[in-house]
């Protein structure tokens, strides 16, 4: 008998994933495969009101960018390509480089978004000269000022910086990105007048809570573009669990996996232009890219499945306002920082860039004396413990 919605086993997960097998997940390769009776392309979305549509999947470069990878994105419609001066060491960055000195006519097709960590205007000169200079280009459509906790730190210098370097020809808008206490800094932000973009955490597990409901909604109004990051949520679906045997069982009957329908439900929003995700393998590029070009629609159930697991799992994902965590605690622990560490190391499964993540707040604000009795800070491949 088949297994129905709210009776899933473990053995009725594998028995359907067998049967299903890899091809028929939203069935890739026929999506991704040209066709000369209807040509597949990238959907876009306006970002804002910059004048300029994006595609609504981007390529997050926080890891090593391969040049496969980015030649396929390319020939994929994924032009829209995040990086950041601090990335892998600045790697990224001259990844870029090295495919835009190879294929300098592909320059004009790339939505180009890069970030700085400085909060100073030498800081912010400083780093993108270097960038342009890593990624063999003459300017950059989108310029971030990098994790922004308070809109207090854009200050009138900033502002200033932002307006002559853009009408310099060095950057075509500029915006912020942030992990922590973003409904504050997006609410905020959309009332400046001379932010372009924005980019924060939004994902299945945060779209529904009326603070960042109404901060999308402010920037949407304002023309602010909105590219949503980390929108898996923590990580993919595990099935050690049975109420994530049914979530995941439900959308593999529907030809999904659970990671693609969780970037199908961000793409609900018609006010997100675009999902920055990271995608480290040919295999994930070509699974995010189908769930793209799919046009099927979840259901008002699988949106509801979906934020019944949130409700059921909120307790093990951080929901970046550590304005009420870290208020709470007399000495300087970073709580929402290391929390997104954790996320890399056990959800992703990325233990050398946690590692690297948290010794750099070891070293530049002295981390190893704030940290909680019986810890220990991270090693060279583990996790912090």
């Amino acid at each position: 008998m088949a297994p129905t919605d709210n009776n899933w086993s473990r053995r009725d997960f594998l028995k359907a994933a067998g049967a299903a097998g890899v091809g028929s997940v939203i069935a890739p390769i026929e999506s991704l495969a040209d066709s000369a009776d209807e040509p597949r392309a990238m959907p876009t979305r306006p970002f804002g009101k910059t004048g300029v549509r994006v595609p609504i999947l981007a390529s997050g470069g926080s890891m090593d960018i391969q040049q496969l990878m980015l030649r396929q994105a390319i020939k994929w419609g994924v032009t829209y390509w995040d990086t950041a001066n601090s990335y892998y060491g600045g790697n990224s960055e001259r990844q870029i480089g090295k495919y835009l000195g190879k294929y300098p006519e592909d320059r004009k097709k790339i939505f180009l978004v890069t970030k700085s960590h400085a909060w100073t205007v030498d800081g912010m000169t400083r780093d993108l000269n270097t960038s342009l200079e890593r990624m063999k280009t003459d300017y950059i459509d989108l310029f971030f000022l990098h994790s922004v906790r308070n809109i207090n730190e854009l200050n009138d210098d900033i502002k200033g910086w932002s307006q002559k370097t853009k009408a310099g020809g060095k950057i075509r808008f500029f915006g912020f990105s942030t992990h922590r206490n973003m409904e504050k800094c997006m609410l905020k932000g959309a009332t400046l007048g001379w932010i372009d973009g924005i980019m924060m955490s939004y994902n299945y597990r945060l779209m529904h809570t009326d603070h960042m409901r109404r901060a999308v909604d402010a920037c949407a109004k304002a023309g602010v573009g909105l590219t949503a990051m980390k929108t898996q949520g923590g990580g993919s679906v595990r099935t050690n669990t049975e109420n994530e045997l049914t979530l995941a069982g439900r959308f593999l009957k529907k030809g999904f996996t659970d990671a693609q329908a969780k970037l199908k439900a961000v793409w609900e929003n018609p006010n997100i232009a675009s999902i920055c995700s990271e995608m480290p393998n040919m295999t994930i590029l070509m699974s995010n890219v189908a769930a793209a070009y799919n046009r099927t629609k979840l259901s008002r159930k699988d949106l509801r499945l979906l934020r019944h697991y949130a409700q059921e799992t909120g307790a093990d994902y951080c929901a970046g306002c550590t304005d009420l965590c870290e208020s709470t605690i007399r000495s300087d622990v970073p709580i929402g920082d290391v929390m997104r560490y954790l996320m890399y190391c056990r959800s992703y499964g990325d233990r050398h860039r946690a590692t690297m993540h948290f010794n750099e707040h070891h070293a530049n604000n002295s981390c190893r004396s704030k940290l909680p009795p019986g810890r220990r800070p991270l090693q060279a491949g583990g996790c912090w413990r």
